[in-house]
């Protein structure tokens, strides 16, 4: 794909309502997706595209290195889908800041309100973004210069008390773009509101992965954002819902046109031998782990359509679950 092809693919997703964004690292991201109908303003002009709410937004720059990578991974009993949006891993780096950092009014800001507030590296010194609190509060704003050049995670710093119990607009801020949220924090017992929201998963960060071991990503390539189009079995929130042929071609055409070569041809490979009756017995399991990923959303796929003769030999044979780990899909949040 040009980056014209990139720019066009991203400009038709921001406006299709059903696809779920986020920004971030293996470990912490910040989401944006917005209801059906919710009221969106949208940004086509040269050097940004972009889509706001009023619970947060997200937007892009600078398209030119960006690769897209679509894959799918099992998991659970059914898989998951997402599209990578990656630049080469030498021109990915962000500032790796490491201690709470004033970086001055938010000149970039998605909203033209939002420039004038003040912009704070969180310093978590992550690879391919910068983490960052936005606030106009003054009293907000004193306690974190009081607390700069100090780790966020320091005996009596003030600051992380400060974000949770205020909430400030959290900003993850890449080389091509920046999600923003403007919802509050929930609680540490309280769970995720619907809509744009961040996670932050210290144990997930300290491992320095760039992504989850689960996703085939090219070698020499950092995935920066994902974007998620509608799911054929799963609706925005995970819930369960008839089978949308019109999702699922959807996403395969775009896991054709980006997807790793080899697994998409693995895929039509195994697509046609069952379809031809060809029995299990003369297929051998892949080594590769993507490879089996491959294989099992395969046979998922063809089990959610019209009954096929010989499809429960091969799941039997072939649809073995393995072992959930922390590096699955989930640590972004979109699994």
């Amino acid at each position: 794909m040009t980056a014209d092809d990139v720019a066009s693919l991203i400009h038709q997703e921001l406006a299709t309502q059903t696809t779920q964004w986020s920004l971030g690292t293996f470990g912490a991201i910040a989401e944006f997706l917005r209801d059906p109908g919710e009221p969106v303003d949208f940004g086509d002009g040269p050097g940004r595209l972009f889509a706001v709410t009023a619970r947060g937004g997200i937007g892009f720059d600078d398209l030119f290195e960006v690769r897209l990578v679509a894959s799918e991974t099992a998991v659970g009993q059914g898989w998951s889908h997402r599209v990578a949006l990656c630049l080469p891993e030498a021109a990915c780096a962000m500032n790796r800041r490491s201690v709470l950092t004033e970086l001055g009014p938010d000149e970039a800001a998605l909203r033209p309100q939002d420039t004038g507030d003040i912009l704070f590296d969180m310093g978590l010194g992550t690879l391919q973004v910068d983490i960052c609190i936005r606030t106009g509060d003054p009293a907000l704003i004193a306690t974190f210069r009081s607390a700069a050049g100090r780790s966020l995670f320091e005996a009596g710093n003030p600051a992380m008390g400060a974000i949770v119990a205020k909430g400030p607009h959290r900003v993850f801020i890449a080389r091509p773009g920046r999600c923003e949220v403007y919802q509050p924090i929930p609680p540490a017992d309280g769970k995720s509101p619907e809509g744009p929201h961040t996670h932050v998963l210290p144990q997930l960060l300290r491992s320095g992965r760039t992504h989850a071991a689960t996703e085939p990503v090219p070698e020499g390539w950092v995935p920066f954002a994902h974007l998620v189009p509608a799911h054929p079995l799963k609706d925005a929130m995970g819930r369960p819902r008839p089978w949308d042929d019109a999702a699922h071609k959807r996403f395969q055409a775009l896991l054709a046109a980006t997807g790793d070569p080899e697994l998409t041809a693995l895929k039509q490979q195994v697509v046609t031998a069952i379809r031809s009756g060809s029995d299990a017995a003369s297929f051998r399991e892949p080594a590769n782990k993507f490879a089996r990923h491959t294989l099992r959303v395969s046979l998922r796929q063809l089990r959610a359509g019209p009954p096929l003769p010989g499809l429960s030999r091969w799941l039997e044979a072939f649809d073995k679950q393995e072992p959930a780990s922390e590096d699955g899909a989930d640590a972004y949040g979109h699994g």
